[in-house]
């Protein structure tokens, strides 16, 4: 592509990532990212712990320092948005009105919040944005008691946080435990109990059904007739891929923007990447659309790959984190059955390991406060081997003895 113009659409940490890579693979045509948010890219898991708190300065958040995106001839367009992809004459056509010509185009438009209807007003917020955070944060200093609802990672990262600040935070759950989709009941009770411990109220198997603004505060009402009165609500009930720019230019769409291992979306030129992308992975054998940090950087490495002839499919294994207190959460792979996990450790001592086993393979692992396990696991997870769940309960049995010897190709699972 030596010549030619690349654009990426899309502030966040996948596009600064290619980019990135991009000219650190000798890529010497133009790029342009185009930003909706009015900074450059930065980092967003912070937004719900240090940043809301206050202990973390904006400036640590940058992808990438704002001076390195002129020293690399990196164009940023900022605080505008692209309306409209014609790819039959490869152009983007911005809120401002400019139309840019591309000869790849890199789609990384991520998430938005899911709303809840009649759930707005000052005193309302969803959590995506640093401006989000900001706000969130100036109301926190002048208030006391938060209700979250939803108790996913967002959810219980602010409560985490709110509650860090001495405020009084309630948290609704229409599930049994926090994080049970994610994580399974298991975890989610000692999830629930450790937010307990900080004097967080967790009301699992409730939720909101109302809310009204009185002169004050906020009124709210649940599903089992209780009335809660509060300050603010942060409403973290998940996220809706941002694929409307994509399907009104026709690409196929369905839970985001349909790529294959390579970032190659249906439309000739055009990539999709991060968090939107629902991307084949060979190794599953399907299309996967994951929404952390880590696989964003990755894909956005990986199309950088595709777009200067290297021909790397994106076959990486998933892996997130979630700081909440003092403790350390972090899984990796696709664990298969939440209700079957084999514990390694204690989950009463808050020091464990939590494998997904099917039949002699493993295929994911959730651990709490135990980093060294995960990476083993991480390193495991597509080799070839065979692990029973007496091995796996076995703290002697180190997980290091399970990784091959000698690598082989990734193996199916």
């Amino acid at each position: 592509m030596s010549g030619q113009r690349c654009v990426l659409v899309g502030g966040g940490v996948a596009a600064a990532s290619a980019a990135s890579h991009l000219r650190g693979r000798g890529f010497d045509g133009e790029i342009l990212l185009v930003g909706e948010e009015p900074d450059p890219p930065y980092e967003r898991p912070p937004l719900s712990k240090g940043f809301l708190a206050g202990s973390t300065d904006f400036g640590e958040l940058h992808a990438r320092q704002p001076g390195w995106y002129a020293e690399q001839e990196i164009e940023l367009r900022l605080g505008v948005r692209a309306e409209s992809i014609d790819p039959v004459a490869r152009s983007v056509t911005l809120s401002s009105g400019e139309l840019l010509a591309y000869d790849a185009l890199v789609l990384a438009t991520g998430l938005r919040p899911r709303s809840l209807p009649g759930f707005d007003g000052e005193r309302v917020h969803y959590l995506r944005t640093a401006a989000d955070a900001r706000r969130l944060h100036a109301e926190l200093a002048r208030s006391q008691r938060l209700v979250v609802l939803g108790a996913g990672f967002v959810g219980c990262e602010v409560a985490a946080t709110a509650a860090g600040l001495g405020k009084q935070v309630t948290v609704f759950e229409p599930a049994g435990t926090p994080l049970e989709r994610a994580l399974g009941s298991a975890i989610g009770a000692v999830l629930t109990e450790i937010h307990r411990e900080h004097g967080v109220e967790v009301r699992a198997g409730e939720y909101v059904s109302s809310l009204v603004h009185t002169g004050d505060g906020l009124l709210l009402t649940t599903n089992l007739g209780h009335r809660v009165e509060c300050d603010l609500v942060l409403v973290s009930v998940g996220s809706e891929p941002n694929v409307e720019l994509a399907a009104q230019a026709g690409l196929a769409t369905g839970n985001g923007i349909l790529v294959d291992e390579y970032g190659r979306t249906t439309a000739p030129g055009v990539y999709a990447i991060g968090d939107v992308a629902a991307q084949y992975h060979p190794v599953y054998r399907g299309r996967i659309r994951v929404e952390h940090h880590d696989n964003a950087v990755r894909q956005g490495a990986n199309v950088a790959a595709t777009l200067t002839d290297a021909d790397e499919g994106h076959a990486d294994t998933y892996w997130f984190w979630s700081d909440q207190y003092e403790h350390s959460l972090q899984a990796a792979g696709r664990p298969h059955d939440l209700s079957a996990l084999v514990i390694r450790g204690s989950l009463e001592e808050r020091s464990f390991s939590a494998f997904s086993l099917v039949g002699d393979r493993i295929r994911g692992v959730i651990s709490l406060n135990r980093p060294a396990d995960v990476l083993a696991v991480r390193r495991l997870l597509f080799e070839p081997h065979q692990v029973s769940a007496e091995q796996l309960r076995d703290e002697s049995v180190p997980l290091k003895r399970l990784v091959p010897r000698t690598r082989g190709a990734a193996a199916r699972v």
